[in-house]
Protein backbone atom coordinates (compact mmCIF):
# COMPACT_ATOMS: atom_id res chain seq x y z
CA UNK A 1 0.00 0.00 0.00
CA UNK A 2 1.63 3.46 -0.93
CA UNK A 3 1.69 6.04 2.14
CA UNK A 4 -0.95 8.89 2.11
CA UNK A 5 0.60 12.27 1.30
CA UNK A 6 0.22 15.30 3.79
CA UNK A 7 0.68 18.79 2.63
CA UNK A 8 4.02 18.76 4.14
CA UNK A 9 5.35 15.13 2.12
CA UNK A 10 8.46 15.24 0.38
CA UNK A 11 8.69 16.80 -2.96
CA UNK A 12 10.03 14.88 -6.30
CA UNK A 13 10.74 17.17 -9.11
CA UNK A 14 11.48 15.26 -12.21
CA UNK A 15 12.75 17.03 -15.42
CA UNK A 16 11.63 15.97 -18.91
CA UNK A 17 12.92 16.51 -22.16
CA UNK A 18 15.49 15.57 -25.06
CA UNK A 19 19.53 15.59 -24.28
CA UNK A 20 20.73 19.80 -24.68
CA UNK A 21 17.45 21.36 -23.55
CA UNK A 22 19.00 22.89 -20.34
CA UNK A 23 17.71 20.28 -18.10
CA UNK A 24 20.85 19.87 -16.01
CA UNK A 25 21.21 24.41 -15.96
CA UNK A 26 17.50 24.76 -14.58
CA UNK A 27 17.96 21.25 -12.44
CA UNK A 28 20.97 23.49 -10.46
CA UNK A 29 19.30 26.77 -10.71
CA UNK A 30 16.30 26.00 -9.40
CA UNK A 31 18.01 23.81 -6.47
CA UNK A 32 20.23 26.78 -5.24
CA UNK A 33 17.02 29.04 -5.19
CA UNK A 34 14.80 26.26 -3.20
CA UNK A 35 18.29 26.11 -0.78
CA UNK A 36 18.09 29.74 -0.73
CA UNK A 37 14.14 30.09 0.50
CA UNK A 38 14.93 27.72 3.00
CA UNK A 39 14.14 24.42 1.72
CA UNK A 40 16.74 21.73 1.56
CA UNK A 41 17.02 20.36 -1.76
CA UNK A 42 19.04 18.50 -3.64
CA UNK A 43 19.82 17.31 -7.11
CA UNK A 44 20.42 13.93 -8.39
CA UNK A 45 22.45 13.69 -12.07
CA UNK A 46 21.67 10.38 -13.73
CA UNK A 47 24.53 10.90 -15.90
CA UNK A 48 26.79 10.83 -12.86
CA UNK A 49 25.28 7.41 -12.21
CA UNK A 50 26.38 6.06 -15.68
CA UNK A 51 29.24 7.72 -15.77
CA UNK A 52 30.35 5.73 -12.89
CA UNK A 53 28.71 2.35 -13.76
CA UNK A 54 30.08 2.34 -17.26
CA UNK A 55 32.88 4.82 -19.49
CA UNK A 56 31.06 6.45 -22.14
CA UNK A 57 32.63 5.77 -25.60
CA UNK A 58 30.13 7.24 -28.15
CA UNK A 59 26.37 7.12 -29.15
CA UNK A 60 25.58 3.95 -29.99
CA UNK A 61 25.13 3.44 -25.88
CA UNK A 62 22.25 5.28 -26.41
CA UNK A 63 20.53 3.27 -29.46
CA UNK A 64 17.05 2.29 -28.23
CA UNK A 65 17.76 -1.17 -29.51
CA UNK A 66 20.76 -1.39 -27.13
CA UNK A 67 19.48 -4.02 -24.68
CA UNK A 68 22.62 -4.02 -22.58
CA UNK A 69 22.69 -0.37 -22.39
CA UNK A 70 19.29 -0.12 -21.48
CA UNK A 71 19.65 -2.53 -18.89
CA UNK A 72 22.46 -0.44 -17.16
CA UNK A 73 20.71 2.77 -17.63
CA UNK A 74 17.87 1.70 -15.90
CA UNK A 75 20.12 -0.07 -13.05
CA UNK A 76 21.86 3.74 -12.99
CA UNK A 77 17.98 5.27 -12.24
CA UNK A 78 16.82 2.40 -9.70
CA UNK A 79 20.26 3.47 -7.83
CA UNK A 80 19.49 7.13 -7.77
CA UNK A 81 15.47 6.56 -6.98
CA UNK A 82 17.19 4.51 -4.19
CA UNK A 83 19.41 7.47 -3.12
CA UNK A 84 16.49 9.82 -3.91
CA UNK A 85 14.68 7.82 -1.20
CA UNK A 86 17.51 7.84 1.80
CA UNK A 87 17.95 11.80 1.30
CA UNK A 88 13.80 12.54 1.63
CA UNK A 89 12.87 9.72 4.19
CA UNK A 90 16.35 9.44 6.26
CA UNK A 91 18.00 12.81 5.70
CA UNK A 92 15.17 15.50 6.34
CA UNK A 93 15.61 16.02 2.34
CA UNK A 94 12.15 18.36 1.22
CA UNK A 95 12.89 18.17 -2.61
CA UNK A 96 14.73 15.67 -4.53
CA UNK A 97 15.53 16.78 -7.99
CA UNK A 98 15.75 14.41 -10.79
CA UNK A 99 17.58 15.44 -13.47
CA UNK A 100 17.33 12.91 -16.55
CA UNK A 101 15.75 12.77 -20.13
CA UNK A 102 12.80 10.35 -18.70
CA UNK A 103 10.94 10.81 -22.31
CA UNK A 104 9.43 7.73 -21.95
CA UNK A 105 6.31 7.14 -20.07
CA UNK A 106 7.05 3.83 -19.44
CA UNK A 107 10.61 5.59 -17.41
CA UNK A 108 7.89 8.37 -16.13
CA UNK A 109 5.42 5.48 -14.44
CA UNK A 110 8.38 3.53 -13.00
CA UNK A 111 9.10 7.25 -11.33
CA UNK A 112 5.61 8.19 -10.81
CA UNK A 113 5.10 3.93 -8.73
CA UNK A 114 7.90 5.23 -6.65
CA UNK A 115 6.77 8.12 -5.27
CA UNK A 116 3.56 6.72 -4.57
CA UNK A 117 5.09 4.09 -2.63
CA UNK A 118 7.07 6.28 -0.40
CA UNK A 119 4.38 9.28 0.05
CA UNK A 120 6.28 11.67 -2.38
CA UNK A 121 4.66 14.72 -4.42
CA UNK A 122 5.91 14.72 -7.90
CA UNK A 123 6.55 17.81 -10.24
CA UNK A 124 7.33 17.82 -13.70
CA UNK A 125 9.41 20.00 -15.61
CA UNK A 126 9.69 19.43 -19.43
CA UNK A 127 11.75 21.60 -21.22
CA UNK A 128 10.75 21.55 -25.42
CA UNK A 129 13.12 23.42 -27.85
CA UNK A 130 13.13 22.92 -31.70
CA UNK A 131 15.43 25.37 -32.32
CA UNK A 132 18.83 24.29 -33.75
CA UNK A 133 20.50 27.54 -33.03
CA UNK A 134 19.91 27.14 -29.40
CA UNK A 135 20.78 23.44 -29.31
CA UNK A 136 23.93 24.08 -31.11
CA UNK A 137 25.01 26.70 -29.01
CA UNK A 138 23.99 25.01 -25.63
CA UNK A 139 26.08 21.72 -27.31
CA UNK A 140 29.08 24.32 -27.34
CA UNK A 141 28.56 25.32 -24.11
CA UNK A 142 28.15 22.91 -22.11
CA UNK A 143 28.75 19.00 -23.76
CA UNK A 144 32.01 20.40 -25.02
CA UNK A 145 33.05 20.47 -21.25
CA UNK A 146 31.23 17.21 -20.51
CA UNK A 147 33.06 14.23 -18.98
CA UNK A 148 32.16 12.18 -21.57
CA UNK A 149 33.87 14.25 -23.93
CA UNK A 150 37.83 15.13 -22.26
CA UNK A 151 40.01 15.62 -24.52
CA UNK A 152 37.91 15.01 -27.52
CA UNK A 153 38.03 17.20 -31.47
CA UNK A 154 35.12 20.18 -31.07
CA UNK A 155 33.63 18.91 -34.59
CA UNK A 156 33.29 14.86 -33.53
CA UNK A 157 31.85 15.68 -29.86
CA UNK A 158 29.11 18.12 -32.01
CA UNK A 159 28.11 15.09 -34.55
CA UNK A 160 28.59 12.45 -31.43
CA UNK A 161 26.11 14.46 -29.16
CA UNK A 162 23.51 15.01 -32.12
CA UNK A 163 23.37 11.32 -32.84
CA UNK A 164 22.68 10.89 -29.40
CA UNK A 165 20.05 13.11 -29.61
CA UNK A 166 18.37 11.17 -32.38
CA UNK A 167 18.50 8.26 -30.03
CA UNK A 168 16.51 9.71 -27.87
CA UNK A 169 14.03 11.56 -30.44
CA UNK A 170 12.89 7.85 -31.59
CA UNK A 171 11.33 7.28 -28.70
CA UNK A 172 10.24 10.76 -26.87
CA UNK A 173 7.22 10.77 -25.63
CA UNK A 174 6.70 14.73 -24.13
CA UNK A 175 3.87 15.04 -21.62
CA UNK A 176 0.70 15.23 -23.19
CA UNK A 177 -2.20 17.50 -22.47
CA UNK A 178 -4.76 14.85 -21.92
CA UNK A 179 -3.16 11.78 -20.94
CA UNK A 180 -1.41 13.69 -18.54
CA UNK A 181 -3.97 16.48 -17.32
CA UNK A 182 -4.15 14.70 -13.91
CA UNK A 183 -0.05 15.29 -13.15
CA UNK A 184 1.34 18.41 -12.09
CA UNK A 185 3.95 19.84 -14.65
CA UNK A 186 5.30 23.10 -16.23
CA UNK A 187 6.19 23.21 -20.08
CA UNK A 188 9.01 25.18 -21.01
CA UNK A 189 8.86 25.61 -24.25
CA UNK A 190 12.23 27.00 -26.64
CA UNK A 191 14.03 28.41 -23.12
CA UNK A 192 11.22 30.62 -22.15
CA UNK A 193 9.28 32.21 -24.98
CA UNK A 194 6.09 30.30 -23.97
CA UNK A 195 4.76 28.02 -20.44
CA UNK A 196 1.66 25.48 -20.03
CA UNK A 197 1.20 24.94 -16.20
CA UNK A 198 -1.03 21.93 -15.23
CA UNK A 199 -2.17 21.69 -11.74
CA UNK A 200 -0.42 23.24 -9.35
CA UNK A 201 -0.75 22.12 -6.09
CA UNK A 202 1.07 23.37 -3.29
CA UNK A 203 3.40 26.25 -1.72
CA UNK A 204 6.77 24.61 -3.50
CA UNK A 205 4.96 23.87 -6.96
CA UNK A 206 4.12 27.64 -7.16
CA UNK A 207 7.76 28.65 -5.28
CA UNK A 208 9.32 26.88 -8.15
CA UNK A 209 6.70 27.75 -11.61
CA UNK A 210 7.07 31.26 -10.48
CA UNK A 211 10.99 30.85 -10.40
CA UNK A 212 11.13 29.01 -13.34
CA UNK A 213 9.22 31.89 -15.35
CA UNK A 214 11.07 34.46 -14.08
CA UNK A 215 15.09 32.85 -14.80
CA UNK A 216 16.81 33.24 -18.14
CA UNK A 217 18.66 30.09 -19.55
CA UNK A 218 20.67 32.08 -22.40
CA UNK A 219 23.47 34.47 -21.83
CA UNK A 220 23.24 37.91 -20.74
CA UNK A 221 24.86 40.69 -19.36
CA UNK A 222 23.76 42.35 -15.85
CA UNK A 223 24.86 46.14 -14.99
CA UNK A 224 25.14 46.85 -11.46
CA UNK A 225 25.97 51.02 -10.57
CA UNK A 226 25.74 52.57 -7.62
CA UNK A 227 23.70 56.22 -7.06
CA UNK A 228 25.20 59.18 -8.03
CA UNK A 229 26.52 61.13 -4.84
CA UNK A 230 23.26 61.95 -2.68
CA UNK A 231 23.21 65.21 -0.39
CA UNK A 232 23.10 63.23 3.26
CA UNK A 233 26.08 61.47 1.63
CA UNK A 234 28.13 64.94 1.14
CA UNK A 235 27.30 65.40 5.19
CA UNK A 236 28.36 62.03 5.78
CA UNK A 237 25.33 61.18 7.23
CA UNK A 238 23.78 57.09 6.18
CA UNK A 239 20.54 56.59 5.16
CA UNK A 240 18.00 58.68 4.66
CA UNK A 241 16.29 59.55 1.58
CA UNK A 242 17.59 62.58 0.26
CA UNK A 243 18.45 63.65 -3.68
CA UNK A 244 21.66 63.22 -5.68
CA UNK A 245 23.75 66.37 -5.00
CA UNK A 246 25.22 68.46 -7.95
CA UNK A 247 28.02 65.56 -7.95
CA UNK A 248 25.44 62.86 -8.17
CA UNK A 249 23.38 64.85 -11.23
CA UNK A 250 27.04 64.93 -13.19
CA UNK A 251 27.13 61.17 -12.54
CA UNK A 252 24.01 59.83 -13.29
CA UNK A 253 24.80 61.74 -16.71
CA UNK A 254 27.63 60.06 -17.15
CA UNK A 255 26.48 56.62 -16.68
CA UNK A 256 23.53 57.07 -19.26
CA UNK A 257 26.40 58.42 -21.67
CA UNK A 258 27.78 55.56 -21.10
CA UNK A 259 24.91 53.11 -21.11
CA UNK A 260 23.87 54.99 -24.35
CA UNK A 261 27.75 53.75 -25.52
CA UNK A 262 27.48 50.14 -25.20
CA UNK A 263 24.03 49.75 -27.76
CA UNK A 264 21.74 47.34 -25.20
CA UNK A 265 18.20 46.68 -26.95
CA UNK A 266 15.45 45.04 -24.16
CA UNK A 267 17.24 47.23 -21.49
CA UNK A 268 15.39 47.04 -18.41
CA UNK A 269 16.68 48.88 -15.03
CA UNK A 270 15.36 48.41 -11.86
CA UNK A 271 16.26 50.93 -8.56
CA UNK A 272 14.95 51.02 -5.33
CA UNK A 273 12.56 53.50 -3.75
CA UNK A 274 14.97 55.87 -2.69
CA UNK A 275 15.38 59.26 -4.41
CA UNK A 276 18.69 58.90 -5.31
CA UNK A 277 18.52 55.72 -7.40
CA UNK A 278 15.32 56.49 -8.93
CA UNK A 279 17.01 60.07 -10.00
CA UNK A 280 20.06 58.25 -11.25
CA UNK A 281 17.86 56.15 -13.37
CA UNK A 282 15.55 58.94 -14.82
CA UNK A 283 19.27 60.05 -16.26
CA UNK A 284 19.28 57.35 -18.49
CA UNK A 285 15.87 58.24 -19.93
CA UNK A 286 13.96 54.70 -20.06
CA UNK A 287 11.53 53.09 -18.35
CA UNK A 288 12.40 51.64 -14.77
CA UNK A 289 10.79 49.99 -11.99
CA UNK A 290 11.14 50.32 -8.49
CA UNK A 291 11.85 47.27 -5.79
CA UNK A 292 11.55 48.12 -2.64
CA UNK A 293 13.85 45.06 -1.68
CA UNK A 294 16.87 46.74 -3.66
CA UNK A 295 15.89 50.06 -0.45
CA UNK A 296 19.19 50.37 1.67
CA UNK A 297 18.96 48.54 5.13
CA UNK A 298 17.48 50.57 7.88
CA UNK A 299 19.65 51.94 10.54
CA UNK A 300 17.25 52.61 12.64
CA UNK A 301 17.54 54.78 15.52
CA UNK A 302 20.89 55.80 13.31
CA UNK A 303 19.50 57.15 10.31
CA UNK A 304 20.81 60.35 9.11
CA UNK A 305 23.79 60.50 11.65
CA UNK A 306 27.45 60.44 11.03
CA UNK A 307 29.69 57.74 11.94
CA UNK A 308 31.28 59.94 14.29
CA UNK A 309 27.73 60.39 16.04
CA UNK A 310 26.75 57.37 16.17
CA UNK A 311 30.15 56.57 18.17
CA UNK A 312 29.56 59.14 20.31
CA UNK A 313 25.95 58.41 21.34
CA UNK A 314 25.96 54.51 20.82
CA UNK A 315 29.49 53.33 21.39
CA UNK A 316 28.97 49.52 22.02
CA UNK A 317 26.34 49.21 18.96
CA UNK A 318 29.52 51.10 17.09
CA UNK A 319 31.83 48.61 18.26
CA UNK A 320 29.56 45.78 17.14
CA UNK A 321 28.86 46.93 13.81
CA UNK A 322 32.88 47.15 13.10
CA UNK A 323 32.93 43.57 14.31
CA UNK A 324 30.43 41.88 12.22
CA UNK A 325 28.86 44.30 9.75
CA UNK A 326 27.80 41.23 7.60
CA UNK A 327 25.48 40.07 10.37
CA UNK A 328 25.01 43.35 12.10
CA UNK A 329 21.85 44.71 12.79
CA UNK A 330 20.77 48.54 13.44
CA UNK A 331 18.66 49.17 17.14
CA UNK A 332 15.09 49.88 15.78
CA UNK A 333 16.49 48.95 11.93
CA UNK A 334 17.97 46.16 9.90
Amino acid sequence: ASIPQFTNSPTMVIMVGLPARGKTYISMKLTRYLNWIGTPTKVFNLGQYRREAVSYKNYEFFLPDNMEALLIRKQCALAALKDVHDYLSREEGHVAVFDATNTTRERRSLILQFAKEHGYKVFFIESICNDPGIIAENIRQVKLGSPDYIDCDREKVLEDFLKRIECYEVNYQPLDDELDSHLSYIKIFDVGTRYMVNRVQDHIQSRTVYYLMNIHVTPRSIYLCRHGESELNLRGRIGGDSGLSARGKQYAYALANFIQSQGISSLKVWTSHMKRTIQTAEALGVPYEQWKALNEIDAGVCEEMTYEEIQEHYPEEFALRDQDKYRYRYPKGE
